[in-house]
C-alpha cells in the first residue's frame, strides 16, 4: 500500500528569528516510510546545518457541523479546516 509523506527540508540560518530557514517542502508516495527516511537521512546530513520532518501528507478528520469524516492535508491552517468552529462562524 502506498502512502503520501510530506518532507520538510530546513537549514541553519542565523539571520532569522527561529535560527532556520524553510529550504523545501516536497511530497512523495512510497510503499515504506523508512527508505524515505533513510533516503532524507543520508541527502541532508545534520552535520551540514540541515534538518528534517516528516509528516504523513493527509490526515482524517471530523466534520464540525455534520460529523462525517474527511480527508485534509497536515498543513491546513485551522481557521480553513471545517473541523474547526471558526470555519463555520464566518
Amino acid at each position: 500500500m502506498t502512502t503520501t509523506y510530506t518532507v520538510e527540508i530546513y537549514k541553519k540560518d542565523a539571520r532569522t528569528k527561529k535560527g532556520e530557514r524553510l529550504v523545501s517542502k516536497n511530497d512523495y508516495v512510497v510503499t515504506e516510510k523508512s527508505m524515505l527516511e533513510h533516503t532524507v537521512k543520508n541527502t541532508y546530513r545534520q552535520l551540514h546545518g540541515f534538518r528534517y520532518e516528516i509528516h504523513e501528507t493527509y490526515v482524517t478528520k471530523q466534520n464540525l457541523m455534520g460529523g462525517g469524516e474527511f480527508t485534509e492535508r497536515y498543513d491546513t491552517p485551522h481557521y480553513c479546516s471545517p473541523a474547526s468552529e471558526s470555519y463555520w462562524s464566518m
